[in-house]
């Protein structure tokens, strides 16, 4: 690996942990700077610019809910000024349930388009890939019964995640990728394209 391949992926990895690390402590001025300003986030709660997810963010952070993210290894696809990194990941999110505080704990990955302009890597587009979850009262005497209906119209990587956020108000998105089927099958397409030098699409 050349000095400069390895001097890109450390720089691709700093700012994978720097999103994490300033999106859950609230520091917003900071979480905006591993962004292109055509940056795009997708979520089960939301899909749009970087700039509104960051401010969808805030509004979140202001009125108490709480999403934490903790990371694991990291893959790197390096081709010329463009990347692609995949991301362990645990989210983690409370919030009550039928009246019940509960934890929710979804594991998958964040699956990175990256771009190097004017010497610096961002993100062009997060998509996060959803493998499985779960979830627990906080108090485990609690008594919590889910509505099994509305647990089964979401996929099963993130259902139990979509429930808690339906539950706070969230409409939360039904076709994210998870660990198999045709939606990840076309995100790893659109990753090799975007390695490929064509636009993000």
């Amino acid at each position: 690996m050349s000095e400069s391949g390895s001097e890109d992926r450390l720089a691709i990895t700093a700012l994978v942990n720097d999103w994490a690390v300033w999106r859950d402590a609230g520091d917003w001025e900071r979480f905006r700077s591993v962004w292109h300003d055509d940056g795009r986030m997708m979520a089960t709660w939301f899909q749009g610019s970087a700039e509104a997810f960051i401010e969808a963010s805030r509004e979140g952070w202001e009125k108490g809910v709480s999403i934490l993210h903790f990371l694991g290894g990291i893959a790197i696809d390096l081709h010329g000024k463009r990347a692609v990194a995949q991301t362990k990941m645990t989210i983690s999110q409370r919030g009550e349930v039928h009246c019940v505080l509960c934890d929710v704990v979804c594991t998958g990955r964040f699956y990175d388009f990256l771009e190097k302009r004017a010497g610096r890597w961002g993100l062009v587009l997060r998509q996060p890939i959803y493998e499985k979850d779960r979830l627990d009262a906080v108090d485990p005497a609690a008594t919590l019964e889910l509505d099994q209906e509305l647990l089964r119209r979401f996929p099963e990587g993130y259902r139990h995640l979509a429930y808690l956020q339906t539950q706070i108000g969230y409409d939360v998105k039904r076709d994210m990728p998870g660990l198999r089927g045709p939606e990840v099958e076309a995100l790893y397409r659109r990753g090799r394209t975007w390695l490929d030098g064509e636009e993000e699409g």
